[in-house]
């Protein structure tokens, strides 16, 4: 092979490496996140404060307890770039999800990240769902996770937490992206604005047009 075909491969090799990155790499220490367009430059979706402007609070935030009085009984709360715009380039987030005794973190799915749990408090059931690669199955792979237990959600693919307890449960979710995104699943499929026709849904959920139309009326609380 000569010379030049190895240069070659190596840039193609480069070059996959770097499109499979959901997140950049920073080319600097950091890149404070920050409104502002003027004198900023514009990074991975947000525009950096200047270097000499950033202070300790860039990269602090303090996170409370969640209320979970509500119909599912959860709720996450996200530090990702949006709440700590120290974040901005990092590649990382986390949240905190609070259950109340048989709350529910409901079936949703992180577009551009994989996410690792560990359970602070409490007793959960989780799991995920693979896509149809193993012969057009997909597979359901759960855990009861006890304080301590650690489990991992891959990126993309559909998961939830349960907990099974009589008592409250904390988690702590770290995510592989600064903005991992999140789509609750009957949030998105019986409340998005516009709905979804009901003659789709109806034939694919194999359901009444009537079954359908209840779903769509109901208020479809998101616990983010």
């Amino acid at each position: 092979m000569t010379r030049i075909a190895y240069f070659i491969v190596a840039f193609l090799a480069l070059a996959s490496s770097f499109a499979s990155a959901y997140d950049p790499s920073p080319l600097q220490d950091f890149c404070v996140a920050v409104n502002d367009s003027k004198s900023a430059v514009f990074v991975n979706g947000k525009f950096c404060k200047d270097p000499n402007l950033v202070v300790a609070e860039d990269f602090f935030k303090h996170v409370d307890a969640g209320n979970t009085s509500n119909k599912l009984g959860s709720k996450v709360t996200p530090v990702s770039v949006n709440e700590l715009f120290g974040l901005n380039t990092l590649g990382i987030s986390l949240a905190r999800i609070d259950f109340a005794a048989k709350g529910l973190n409901p079936p949703h799915i992180h577009p551009r990240g994989t996410e690792i749990l560990i359970v602070l408090e409490g007793t959960l059931y989780v799991g995920f769902v693979t896509s149809n690669q193993n012969n057009g199955q997909n597979r359901l792979f759960t855990k009861v996770l006890n304080k301590g237990d650690v489990f991992v959600f891959p990126k993309g693919l559909i998961h939830f937490q349960l907990n099974v307890g009589y008592e409250n449960a904390v988690a702590i979710a770290a995510l592989s992206s600064q903005n991992a995104g999140v789509i609750t699943i009957a949030n998105a499929v019986f409340g998005s604005t516009p709905p979804i026709s009901d003659q789709v849904l109806a034939k694919a959920f194999q359901i009444d047009k009537n079954t359908v139309d209840y779903l769509q009326k109901q208020f479809w609380y998101d616990n983010n």
